[in-house]
C-alpha cells in the first residue's frame, strides 16, 4: 500500500522524522497557531516527539501526518492527516496550511483525499473534526466536504465545534 497520495493539484506524502524543519515552519507560523495550536509554540521537542508519533501511527496503523505540496511548484504549503485528539476512539481529520495557500481550495482538496484514503483503504465508516468555534475557515471547509455539525463542547474553556461525515454520505457526494 503506498503511502503517497495525489489529487489533480497537490502531493500529500508522509511526513518523516528528517521533516522537522518543515513542520516547525508550519506550527510556528501565527495564521496557523491561532486555531490549530491554540496560539502555543511548539518547542524542539514536542515536534519531534510528533513526527516521531506520525511515523509510528504510519507504520502501525497507515495514518498520520501528510505534508501538502502544490504540484506545479513542488512547494510545501502545510500538512493534513489522520490524528488521535480528545481521548476518542478513532484519529480525528486535521489539516493547516500557511496564510499564502488558503483561499485556493487546497484545504479542502487535501481532506477530501484523506477522507477517500480513510474509506476507501482504511475502512472507517465514518470521520471527525473539530474546530474552534471562531475558526470560520476550518468550519466551512468542512462544509465543503459535506461535513455536518455533531455537537458543540467545551474543551479547555474553549468553545470546539465537532463535524462528521459517514462513509456512504462521502460516497454520494463524490460520485462522478
Amino acid at each position: 500500500m503506498t503511502l503517497i497520495l495525489e489529487t489533480s493539484r497537490l502531493i500529500l506524502k508522509p511526513l518523516l522524522k528528517s521533516d522537522f524543519d518543515l513542520l516547525h515552519k508550519i506550527l510556528v507560523d501565527p495564521y496557523v497557531r491561532k486555531y490549530l495550536c491554540d496560539d502555543t509554540i511548539f518547542s524542539v521537542g514536542q515536534i519531534q516527539a510528533m513526527l516521531q508519533k506520525s511515523q509510528e501511527l504510519f507504520e502501525r496503523e497507515k495514518f498520520g501526518l501528510w505534508s501538502i505540496a502544490n504540484k506545479t511548484k513542488l512547494e510545501i504549503i502545510g500538512f493534513v492527516g489522520l490524528w488521535y485528539f480528545f481521548e476518542e476512539a478513532q484519529p480525528q481529520l486535521i489539516y493547516a496550511l500557511l496564510p499564502k495557500a488558503t483561499k485556493k481550495g487546497y484545504a479542502t482538496e487535501a481532506a477530501a483525499r484523506i477522507l477517500d484514503y480513510s474509506f476507501v483503504k482504511l475502512g472507517y465508516n465514518y470521520l471527525v473534526v473539530s474546530c474552534d468555534r471562531p475558526n470560520l475557515e476550518s468550519q466551512q471547509v468542512a462544509t465543503r466536504l459535506g461535513m455536518k455539525q455533531l455537537e458543540a463542547r467545551m474543551i479547555d474553556g474553549k468553545p470546539t465545534l465537532f463535524f462528521r461525515i459517514d462513509k456512504i454520505t462521502f460516497a454520494k457526494n463524490n460520485c462522478t
